[in-house]
């Protein structure tokens, strides 16, 4: 197993995220294998195939040129590389990219076909979880577009609509879109929604995890709600 990562540093400040567990789940989405450079976020999730991955829907236009690579960090996958192999977007994004919406799940296989083991068996997957409060603090990891490496930063968060959640924390830029947003270590969102997560990196949003997300992740997952 993977060792578990330290404690978050202080409320609302961001740092590099500590290699362990929490951040081996998460990766960087490609546009065409490694060289392609990485555009956004992806975590593993729980799934009945111990294969899927969630992100934000906005990070799905094409899905098959598109691969992870979680743990990715200073040019390396150490725990290799998955091309995508079925997307499942809500129909409210599908028709007319609803920010409300803006989730999304995939299943993922070896890209090589070097790997024998689903993915969550090799890093672990986050459980989902839904009906969080409007305050709930959570963490957030992600891969801006300009390094190498992931970020982390945890704060409580705030609704700015029912249908949207806010968050206080600096430098999330470009290519953090899809990070998972962990609250007692299961997902309770993934960054995305209003702004496509936010014109501005200090402030970045989440479509709440209602019904109908809940609804989508169970079909993708193959388990019963």
């Amino acid at each position: 197993d993977l060792p578990e990562a330290g404690a978050a540093g202080p409320p609302g400040v961001t740092d590099e995220a500590p290699a362990g567990a929490e951040a081996g789940r998460v990766g960087a989405l490609f546009a065409d294998g490694l060289e392609g450079g990485h555009f956004c976020t992806a975590s593993v999730v729980r799934s009945l195939g111990h294969d899927l991955i969630a992100t934000a829907a906005h990070c799905l236009d094409h899905p098959d040129t598109t691969v992870f690579a979680p743990g990715y960090r200073d040019g390396e996958a150490p725990y290799g590389v998955w091309r995508l192999t079925r997307v499942w977007v809500a129909p409210g994004w599908a028709d007319g990219r609803d920010p409300d919406e803006d989730i999304a799940f995939a299943t993922v296989a070896p890209a090589d076909g070097g790997e024998t083991r689903a993915v969550e068996d090799v890093v672990g997957a986050f459980p989902v979880a839904a009906a969080q409060p409007g305050d709930v603090t959570v963490t957030v990891l992600g891969y801006p577009s300009v390094q190498d490496g992931p970020l982390r930063c945890s704060n409580a968060t705030s609704l700015f609509s029912p249908t949207q959640r806010r968050i206080d924390c600096p430098d999330l830029s470009g290519g953090t879109s899809g990070s998972p947003w962990l609250a007692g270590g299961a997902l309770a969102g993934v960054l995305g929604g209003y702004q496509g997560g936010g014109d501005f990196p200090e402030v970045s949003y989440s479509a709440v995890m209602g019904d109908a997300a809940m609804a989508l992740y169970c079909e993708a997952a193959g388990v019963a709600r």
